[in-house]
């Protein structure tokens, strides 16, 4: 059986005490299995990482560009083998998969532009003869911590601009798909990346213990559920470190009644089960406000009924299955009981049936649903549409607000005046106006409010470059000799 290695100081390592299965969610069968870092594995990693520091950091910046230049070059010729990998231990389909690449590309693109993003400022003569200049500067060594829903974008959210800003790298992805990450850092390696500038070190909760405790561990960047979110930001922040923790999400996706019908419906069922509602932006509850309601819950039933869901090598398929058998039951379980709540069941995914062993579960469509129920409440995390009824405007900003979560939030209308009030009204991190997944471009920052953020930086684009250095201040003079005195008196200005 094939095993999925660490990767420490430019070696590939699979010798391990534990060791976790890896599945191909589309044929339930273990293909591969990974080892699990013991902590003094991880400590290995630390150290490989805090040895490389020195000498990235005083790599120069045209160095790192080039690097990053080679970098894109090589993922935009290998993204069809890398999209391959994530279908095959993800189960997306491959177009999804190579559209996770593309805009992970994104950070990359961005990080080439370091020169100018690591510039610092300059006042000069603030005083006689004195100069002020600021600089940033590398924090150090960096913990990245990714979830198993975008094995390869969220990493290259994280490391495009840790390693861009001069830091070394550890990388945890998850465990149930890990294999993405090795192929990055062997990508990262092809272009020149020195070795133990990035590490990856699969694992479970001993592996991350030691990460979030570790004294040479100066920052940490975490996407999972909000639960483990809030943990990790308290503990990582408890040793001393920056964190920046990204949770869950309910997004909701509001439609008013001026709204091209039409455009609303294949909004909705796109965001709703794309990747297989597998993603922290996908629209889990739509808000149809007015007597839009009832033609809408038809429309998005229609195309429901002509979703191909099959293995994601499948060229038809147009969803793929959860990543494990065990979570397909949670979501299952979430429709068995949204009757039992008062909810109305339009499309029941339990029912649909599959030729195959895989992960396989169907869309789900319900309908009548409000806050209270379990449904609505919960992050499902997979093919279910929650549809709640309001009467207007008033009352859908008044229900997005007063969810636990602000991650993205979208509004449907041809009402100029009123989408532009929606953007001001709404207490969320991002927001589309006719977009219904408002995922930023790279050159702007991704995160949320509320339980959806832990800290106080979003991630990639510009807030990462803050995030990932620290600012010092240089205050020069360089007087005549003869004009130096002793002086105890507080520094004055003249």
């Amino acid at each position: 059986m094939e095993r999925i290695p660490h990767v420490i100081n430019g070696e590939l390592v699979s010798d391990a005490e534990r060791y976790g299965p890896v599945f191909n969610p589309a044929t339930g069968e273990q293909k591969k299995e990974v080892a699990l870092a013991s902590a003094a594995r991880v400590e290995e990693a630390i150290a490989a990482a805090r040895a490389a520091l020195p000498g990235w950091r005083a790599t120069s910046l045209a160095r790192r560009t080039a690097i990053f230049f080679r970098v894109r070059e090589l993922l935009m010729q290998r993204r069809p083998e890398l999209a391959a990998l994530l279908t095959s231990e993800h189960g997306k389909v491959l177009s999804d998969a190579e559209g996770e690449i593309t805009r992970g590309l994104e950070n990359i693109e961005f990080a080439t532009g370091l020169s100018h993003a690591l510039k610092g400022e300059r006042s000069e003569q603030v005083s006689g003869g004195v100069d002020v200049h600021s600089v940033r500067q590398p924090v150090g060594v960096v913990a990245c911590i990714t979830p198993f829903n975008f094995p390869a974008m969220v990493p290259l959210w994280m490391i495009g601009s840790a390693l861009a800003c001069g830091n070394t790298v550890l990388l945890k992805p998850s465990e149930k798909d890990p294999s993405s990450a090795v192929f990055i850092a062997q990508v990262f390696a092809e272009a020149g990346l020195p070795a133990g500038v990035l590490n990856v070190v699969h694992g479970d909760k001993e592996a991350v213990d030691v990460l979030l405790e570790h004294p040479h561990v100066k920052a940490v960047s975490f996407v999972g559920s909000t639960p483990i979110a809030q943990s990790i930001y308290k503990r990582a922040a408890d040793h001393g470190k920056r964190v920046q923790a990204l949770g869950g999400a309910k997004n909701h996706m509001v439609v008013l009644p001026d709204a091209d019908l039409d455009m609303a419906a294949d909004a909705a069922v796109s965001a709703a089960y794309g990747s297989a509602g597998e993603r922290c932006m996908a629209v889990s509850v739509l808000v149809a406000v007015g007597n839009i309601a009832d033609d809408l819950v038809g429309a998005i039933k229609t195309r429901m009924a002509t979703l191909k869901i099959g293995p994601g090598t499948d060229p038809a398929s147009q969803m793929g299955p959860l990543i494990t058998a065990e979570h397909r039951d949670k979501v299952a379980s979430y429709v068995a009981g949204a009757a039992d709540e008062g909810a109305s069941v339009v499309v029941d995914g339990r029912e649909q049936e599959f030729d195959s062993n895989g992960f396989f579960i169907g869309v789900s469509l319900i309908d009548h649903v409000k806050p209270g129920m379990k449904v609505y409440d919960d992050e499902i995390f997979g093919p279910v549409l929650s549809v709640v009824r309001v009467e207007t405007y008033a009352d859908a900003v008044q229900l997005v607000n007063d969810n636990e979560f602000g991650n993205g939030v979208a509004i449907f209308t041809r009402d100029g005046g009123a989408a532009r009030q929606f953007e001001f009204d709404v207490e969320a991190g991002m927001v589309g106006v006719n977009v219904p997944i408002p995922v930023p471009v790279g050159t702007f920052s991704f995160g949320g409010w509320k339980n959806s953020l832990f800290g106080d930086t979003h991630m990639y684009g510009p807030e990462s470059i803050r995030f990932y250095t620290r600012g010092k201040v240089v205050t020069t003079r360089w007087p005549d000799p003869s004009t130096s005195v002793i002086d105890l008196g507080f520094p004055q200005v003249d």
